[in-house]
């Protein structure tokens, strides 16, 4: 940026001060881009330092050879002290005054051609302001209103109009006083435009995959019936996102009559009457058939609030924190990455599946704008809505409502977190077992979001944790073997997750049983992955209900000395734990590492990579044998990613009958000793197993069958442990 030249600045003219002499140089500086200072003043005694206007100054023009010496003297030293004034005046023939005075010119002479060169930089952001002005404005003026179909005001359209007014009068005082400083310089002034929007400044890098380029754990069908939206349909989103932002953070803060306490005092329900009254526009009446589902949660997080923005705001870091919830997304457009280099003001065109580990309870699709903005120091809102307005389609089971978080900053690198979870949804393709937990909210509802966000937050501190003990027999204290331990982990926990819901991407077929204990089954190739073993892998689930406490079933499965009565691959040898990495504040969560020593001295020992996690919502023990050499790689900090793993496991949920609500602990999270402690369970069960390594074979009704029968002897084994418990 150009700075006001002051009578203080060294590159100023010397000797000549008054309006006159610099109106003068300034003619004479057009000319000095080739003669390079050829011209200067002689030596002036004190008394000139205010010359009279009618005194006539004599001038001496060095030649050539002064100049070039001079010339090649700058570029080395262009501020020579006194010893190299007076000995370069010694070789050139001229006085030490008449050299500091060629030195002064030629760097005031230098700073005006840059300050020229950055003018017509500056013009050339102008046009570019005023180009995008113009774009805008066509765009606006071609605008509908979503509710009525008739013309929008160019002021209705603002992405978030107070906040767009403050910077545009920024850049106009900007722009007014660099064109002052210009008109100086140039003789004219730069011509200034009116600004529509601020530009968002692009961000210096971006998070894993480019937006609109991810295809995110599965998400390629659901991108090839969603595209990007036209620029016709952009101002509209804009506008919903503005409002569906101001609807979020109202519905975060306010109390009764909008949200209504339980009769156990223990949750918020939203009052539907008080909702219409108090936000008459949305997006829209309740389709027919369709069921309101509203729920708000607030916890302490142990992460700060720009780490949750940036967690929240790129799909591949939020679809792995909530692989629980999110079976499949992908960003398919970015209209704004944010201003200021960061992401308030980010604007994302999304699609999402959302679901409940368990093949009974089809998923939920959406396609939605997610819109993020800064609203006060520490304070920050990322809030999610439905487009299903500008692309309306008849299979669609589920809208979004202005749903997500308000993140507030807290001391110590905590944040609090009230999220909102607002949906309307057609839920009767849910079987019959899942029918309570659906419909009380707390399957797809604010509860899960932030018992599983609260989940992460704690086991992704336990990633970065230094202060680790050494006394525990099995603990992991290398720190990079801790993290290749984690990283692995938490590979095979999507890859759990990713298999076993209804998902659109998955097709299963269903063997026997009646009801709810049929065994669904699927297949897929597993080729050039260096994640997987390669073969044809063959997935089977079933779900049941259990009149035990999800926390019973939970202790029981993850616990290694109860393994053999449920665990028929590990034919009856015992598990021993040989190292385990805490990630949780509950003793159950937790990443072990287990070795079943065979009953059988002619079979080799078989290491078992496993994770429990529990929170007030659900609980999940998923495992995966692996390799004995590849995990002393991963343990001394390898790369995980080429480990092979094909992971099983239990999801573990209430049965909707008895459900505790989240509270927060005095530690700023969520206290996990409420979770399911009466109730019935919903346990799903899930196997995958290598039937075949070659990819190209066909798959056998036998080995159907084996798979068949080892799920369902697993799933009578734990009936009768534990209702031999309960008994």
């Amino acid at each position: 940026m150009f700075q006001q030249p002051s009578n203080m600045m060294e590159g100023q003219l010397h000797p000549l001060e008054s309006e006159s002499e610099i109106g003068r140089m300034r003619d004479d500086e057009l000319d000095s881009t080739t003669k390079s200072g050829s011209e200067n003043h002689e030596a002036a005694s004190g008394d000139d330092q205010n010359p009279r206007p009618n005194k006539k100054k004599r001038y001496h023009r060095h030649t050539q050879h002064q100049i070039q010496e001079m010339e090649a003297f700058f570029k080395e030293c262009p501020h020579p002290d006194d010893k190299q004034r007076k000995e370069l005046g010694r070789e050139l023939g001229l006085e030490p005054l008449q050299v500091k005075f060629w030195f002064q010119n030629k760097r005031t002479q230098m700073k005006t051609q840059h300050e020229r060169h950055e003018n017509t930089q500056l013009r050339t952001e102008n046009e570019k302001l005023r180009a995008d002005n113009m774009r805008y404005r066509e765009a606006l003026s071609t605008a509908s209103c979503p509710n009525c179909g008739g013309p929008t005001a160019v002021g209705q359209m603002s992405f978030d109009e107070h906040h767009l007014r403050l910077e545009n009068a920024r850049l106009r005082e900007e722009i007014d006083r660099i064109s002052a400083i210009a008109a100086k310089y140039v003789g004219k002034p730069v011509v200034s435009y009116p600004l529509l929007s601020s530009p968002m400044t692009p961000r210096p890098f971006e998070f894993g995959a480019q937006p609109g380029t991810g295809d995110m754990y599965g998400a390629g069908d659901l991108l090839r019936s969603i595209s990007s939206p036209s620029e016709a349909d952009k101002p509209i989103i804009i506008e919903l996102a503005v409002a569906a932002m101001e609807e979020l953070v109202r519905m975060a803060q306010m109390g009764e009559p909008l949200w209504m306490t339980s009769l156990d005092g223990t949750t918020y329900v939203l009052n539907e009457e008080e909702y219409i009254r108090t936000f008459p526009r949305g997006i829209g009446p309740k389709p027919t058939g369709f069921k309101c589902e509203a729920s708000r949660e607030t916890a302490v997080v142990i992460m700060n609030h720009i780490n949750l923005v940036e967690i929240l705001m790129d799909v591949n870091q939020w679809s792995t924190v909530f692989s629980g919830i999110v079976s499949k997304a992908s960003t398919l457009d970015v209209l704004s990455t944010g201003i200021a280099g960061n992401y308030n003001g980010a604007l994302q065109v999304m699609a999402a599946e959302f679901q409940v580990l368990s093949p009974l309870v089809p998923t939920r699709e959406s396609y939605y704008v997610r819109y993020c903005k800064q609203h006060a120091e520490g304070t920050w809102a990322v809030v999610d809505a439905s487009l299903d307005n500008i692309r309306p389609s008849p299979t669609a089971r589920c809208r979004r409502r202005p749903s997500g978080c308000l993140i507030q900053e807290m001391p110590n690198g905590y944040s609090k977190v009230t999220w909102v979870e607002h949906v309307e949804v057609d839920d009767s393709g849910v079987h019959s077992l899942y029918k309570q937990l659906v419909s009380s909210g707390h399957a797809f509802g604010a509860q899960r979001w932030i018992a599983t966000l609260d989940r992460q937050c704690e086991r992704l501190a336990s990633v970065m944790a230094t202060n680790v003990p050494t006394g525990d027999v099995g603990v992991i204290t290398n720190q990079d073997g801790r993290k290749s331990m984690l990283k692995l982990a938490e590979r095979m926990v999507m890859s759990f997750c990713a298999g076993v819901s209804a998902s659109t991407a998955h097709t299963w077929t269903t063997l026997s049983g009646i009801g709810a204990d049929d065994v669904r089954v699927m297949t897929r190739k597993s080729v050039d992955d260096p994640g997987r073993p390669p073969g044809i892998v063959l997935s089977a689930a079933t779900s049941f209900w259990l009149p035990v406490s999800p926390k019973r079933v939970f202790d029981f499965l993850r616990d290694e000395n109860s393994r053999s009565e449920w665990d028929i691959l590990s034919n009856g040898g015992v598990v021993q734990e040989m190292a385990h990495i805490a990630n949780g504040r509950d003793t159950g969560n937790c990443v072990s590492l287990l070795r079943v020593n065979s009953a059988n001295s002619s079979q080799s020992n078989m290491l078992i990579l496993q994770e429990s996690c529990a929170d007030p919502t659900a609980s999940f023990v998923i495992y995966a044998p692996v390799d004995i050499v590849a995990m002393n790689v991963v343990l001394n900090g390898g790369d995980p990613d080429y480990v092979a793993l094909l992971p099983s496991g239990f999801a573990i949920l209430p049965d909707g009958s008895t459900i505790t609500a989240t509270t927060s602990s005095a530690g700023g999270g969520i206290d996990t000793d409420a979770a399911g402690s009466s109730g019935g369970s919903l346990l799903t069960v899930a196997f995958q197993i290598l039937v075949d390594s070659v990819p190209t074979a066909k798959l056998s009704l036998g080995s159907v069958a084996t798979v068949n029968n080892l799920i369902a002897c697993t799933v009578e084994r734990i009936k009768a442990s534990l209702s031999c418990e309960n008994a």
